[in-house]
């Protein structure tokens, strides 16, 4: 997918004023420190996968029904019962690849209640999230419609904790063979006569919780035994991704590898890590602030030392690592749930803050992953949109993964700082083409940075920056404010073998610099 940044979109404008202003209506001031970092731009890591800005979906409260999904018939603007606006919003961003059904749903799901005539599709009920009845209006195709309008890659979670080897290996027959078998011509009976070519397959989910409550000896034979009946069908071979552990587990790695003898079915291994806090999303204190912005260095760790570990199976890394979910899980409102539905959150500019720390780990550790997808899309935890009737808005986190989309397909360089601190100045450089993109992140609450960026290997020619920031760290994008926090123009310096930028706190910079 090709990124559609233009030097326009970067033009360079005034500073941070707008910041003091803002700052002394709040009645604080900042202090502002000095930071220093070196980028070198002859040392590559790797190339930054545009699936490290993947998403996830899950059949949970208003992310499906109501939020991508509003049915033909409603009075809501919609594309085949799309909601338009995500769909415009969602494909204009780039979505890569979106994860589908779940989540702890997928190990419940039973994929053929999806398929056919609505109206003859059984109602089930969710028991994961809140026993609502499940009319599953909402199936295969429609999934896979969904993903070719907003021009996703699709990757399905599979049922291992309720279901069988063999309603898997069917649901990628039925998927991905091109004519002939009783599959294929049920789909193409069902409205599509070219197969759906499913690359990613998911073995589970949670099989540690939610997807069965396995121990890692457990798991591995249950992998074993589901991989070995799912074949390449047509032209599309599966990418076969096994469930890791919650966080930085080594335990659940080590046992669940030591059990599996034949790791050439074993394509991609997926971690998930949530970083949860104490607080709503709008009341946080900048003590809760820093807890949870903290656990990205955790994150990073986790990266490093789960890929540590796999290497010692698995040298080439023909096994690719994964973190499926992520992002911040706030307190939740009883009384936003009640409304919006479960895990619903409001998205401030410190949930975006964490939504670029993330990205920021993922591109430096650009060499240790394949895939990473945020959770969740729409109106769940860490989400790109919020949607409420016809109304839809694209929150401070949307806007994240706007500013960090340049980075995407480039090659991550090396970035070396000195500060070790949990809150320190997050940075990630790219280059390719004579351009350099530089992303920093301000995670302090209150204090202004003053960075200075040296280029090691190379000299800067000017460049361009925007800046995502707002000096109210709950602040938040509604139907009715919806431009609160949004990109900016940025002051930058590029001159020579030295970047600066000022950096207020919790903010969010991408500068395009040209490289002499």
């Amino acid at each position: 997918m090709q990124n559609r940044v233009t030097r326009r979109s970067f033009v360079a404008a005034a500073g941070t004023s707008a910041f003091a202003v803002l700052a002394q209506r709040k009645g604080f001031s900042a202090a502002t420190e000095e930071k220093s970092i070196e980028v070198r731009l002859n040392r590559e890591i790797g190339t930054i996968q545009p699936t490290l800005h993947g998403h996830f979906s899950e059949h949970l409260g208003s992310c499906i029904y109501g939020g991508i999904w509003v049915g033909r018939n409603s009075p809501v603007p919609n594309i085949s019962g799309f909601r338009k606006a995500a769909v415009d919003y969602l494909k204009e961003l780039g979505l890569v690849v979106l994860r589908w059904p779940g989540g702890c749903f997928a190990d419940d799901y039973h994929w053929r209640d999806g398929i056919g005539p609505v109206e003859k599709r059984p109602k089930t009920v969710n028991i994961h999230w809140g026993n609502y009845t499940e009319d599953n209006s909402f199936g295969t195709h429609e999934f896979i419609q969904f993903c070719r309008l907003i021009e996703a890659e699709p990757y399905l979670a599979g049922n291992v904790g309720s279901g069988t080897p063999e309603e898997l290996r069917d649901w990628v027959e039925y998927c991905n063979y091109p004519s002939g078998s009783t599959l294929a011509d049920e789909r193409a009976r069902n409205g599509s006569p070219e197969p759906f070519r499913v690359r990613y397959w998911g073995v589970g989910n949670e099989n540690w919780g939610c997807g069965g409550n396995m121990t890692p000896e457990e798991y591995a034979g249950h992998f074993r035994r589901f991989a070995s009946f799912i074949r390449p069908f047509g032209d599309t071979r599966p990418f076969l991704i096994a469930c890791g552990p919650s966080r930085n587990d080594l335990e659940w790695t080590r046992r669940f590898m030591e059990n599996m003898h034949r790791r050439t079915m074993l394509h991609g291994y997926a971690m998930h890590f949530y970083s949860n806090a104490k607080a709503e999303s709008t009341k946080f204190t900048p003590e809760i602030a820093r807890a949870q912005l903290a656990t990205f260095a955790a994150m990073e760790k986790a990266i490093q030392d789960q890929r540590a570990l796999l290497d010692k199976w698995d040298p080439e890394r023909r096994i690719g690592l994964l973190i499926d979910e992520w992002g911040v899980w706030d307190r939740i409102s009883r009384d936003d749930e009640q409304r919006y539905g479960r895990l619903w959150q409001q998205i401030t500019m410190r949930s975006a803050t964490a939504a670029a720390l993330g990205l920021n780990v993922f591109h430096r550790q650009a060499d240790k992953l394949v895939m990473c997808n945020i959770a969740q899309t729409v109106n769940v935890l860490h989400s790109l949109l919020l949607t409420e009737h016809d109304r839809c808005v694209r929150t401070s986190t949307y806007y994240a993964f706007e500013l960090m989309k340049p980075h995407r397909g480039r090659k991550s360089v090396v970035v070396e700082n000195p500060d070790t601190d949990p809150l320190a100045l997050s940075v990630s450089a790219s280059v390719r083409d004579k351009t350099l993109v530089l992303s920093m992140v301000n995670p302090r609450v209150d204090t202004t940075i003053s960075a200075k960026v040296s280029l090691a290997g190379g000299q800067a020619d000017g460049g361009e920056a925007r800046m995502l920031h707002h000096a109210d760290m709950n602040a938040y994008n509604w139907f009715d404010k919806p431009n609160v926090i949004v990109p900016r123009p940025a002051k930058v310096e590029a001159r020579g073998a030295t970047v600066r930028a000022e950096l207020p706190p919790l903010a969010i910079l991408t500068a395009m610099i040209r490289l002499a």
